[in-house]
């Protein structure tokens, strides 16, 4: 309880004075993200402010549990006028939410964004980004060993005879990540999932999520061509990939400014092998939301279509973090070049990807599967 009613009271004096300063408007934006996002955010921001002298905006950085102190926020009436949001999230907040649909536009942002961020047939975040999942391949060791590279129309079985190739070297072939994110590829592509799209029924005991779990579980447990947990210890797959440990790993974009740096091996990304629908995966996205109980809320619809426009979404764009969800930016230089070659599979896949199916009880319920899954795939 000391801790809630500290946390309480950091969070109020975040918020003191959030009404008016030096006779400008105040807006309330919130945000996690990394300091290097940090670091682009802030300039932004600052030429908003230039742009609109009769505004200021305080940007409430939080970097940790950032959710729970968004909760403490809106229950304790200090919700910030803009929240940085993605779609796992959206239900859980969307009662507290400003209908944003009037001000999304499908010939701007990719559709698949707006509809994983919205709720009830309404968009309730103007999207930032799109963020799916790709393979990430080691093509110098698919070099050294002599194994064809992956290629568009590939399926599961080609990825698990790759991967039985690189066994052969003491090289596990695949990552293995028991986070729903990294297995709902291997359910979608065979036509499964956790929540049906209606959000009306749990459906991972369908015969064809449990098709999708088998042939997950099987890779780490059955062929052994993705790391158990004693065999990875203490490393992440991306470092299991950086160490060269690792020919292929399930991931997003946010992995690449990593690899840019770190990664002193040629590589490159392709799109998750086809399973008996094709190759799909979750399309997730984040994006700016307006609080219902922001009083400024037309400035803050200015805020957020202003950190939406070409130019800012470029700036975000430039350090590779994210598949931007503007379509113009997704389709320019400064997406498309420079590492990954394939950068444009990025956007391929946005195309055969399916927003994830959330509903307000979404991570509770990905929670009690984590446990219910742990022997299945722990062997």
């Amino acid at each position: 309880m000391k801790r809630l009613l500290l946390s309480i009271f950091m969070l109020v004096l975040l918020c003191t004075g959030c009404t008016k300063s030096d006779n400008r408007t105040v807006i309330k934006f919130a945000s996690w993200g990394s300091q290097s996002e940090v670091e682009i955010i802030k300039p932004i921001l600052s030429e908003f402010e230039k742009e609109n002298p009769n505004l200021k905006v305080e940007f409430m950085h939080i970097p940790q549990n950032y959710f729970q102190k968004i909760h403490l926020l809106i229950a304790s009436n200090l919700a910030p006028d803009v929240i940085f949001i993605n779609n796992l999230y959206l239900p859980v907040y969307a009662d507290f939410l400003e209908d944003l649909t009037q001000y999304s536009d499908k010939n701007i942002f990719f559709e698949q964004t707006l509809q994983a961020l919205s709720f009830d047939g309404k968009v309730l975040a103007l999207p930032r980004d799109a963020s799916n999942m790709v393979v990430y391949y080691n093509k110098t060791i698919f070099d050294k060993y002599k194994i064809p590279y992956p290629h568009k129309n590939w399926t599961l079985d080609d990825l698990l005879k790759i991967s039985l190739q690189f066994k052969k070297h003491n090289i596990f072939g695949i990552s293995f990540d028991e986070q729903p994110l990294f297995y709902l590829p291997y359910l979608m592509s065979n036509g499964g999932g956790i929540l049906s799209d209606d959000l009306k029924s749990v459906i991972i005991n369908n015969p064809d999520s449990q098709c999708g779990l088998k042939f997950y579980a099987d890779l780490r447990n059955k062929y052994n061509v993705a790391p158990k947990k004693f065999q990875s210890a203490s490393l992440t797959m991306a470092q299991m990939f950086l160490q060269q440990k690792l020919a292929m790993q399930v991931s997003g974009r946010w992995l690449v400014p990593k690899y840019r740096e770190a990664a002193d091996f040629n590589w490159d990304i392709i799109n998750f092998p086809n399973g008996k629908l094709g190759s799909i995966v979750p399309m997730d996205a984040s994006g700016w939301a307006v609080s219902k109980a922001s009083k400024n809320k037309q400035h803050a619809i200015k805020l957020i279509q202003f950190l939406s426009n070409k130019e800012n979404i470029q700036k975000m764009t430039s350090s590779g973090l994210i598949t931007p969800a503007r379509i113009d930016v997704a389709k320019s230089k400064t997406f498309l070049d420079g590492k990954p070659k394939s950068s444009r599979v990025f956007i391929d896949v946005i195309y055969t990807s399916k927003p994830t199916p959330v509903s307000k009880n979404y991570r509770e319920l990905t929670d009690e599967l984590s446990q219910k899954l742990e022997p299945l795939f722990n062997n």
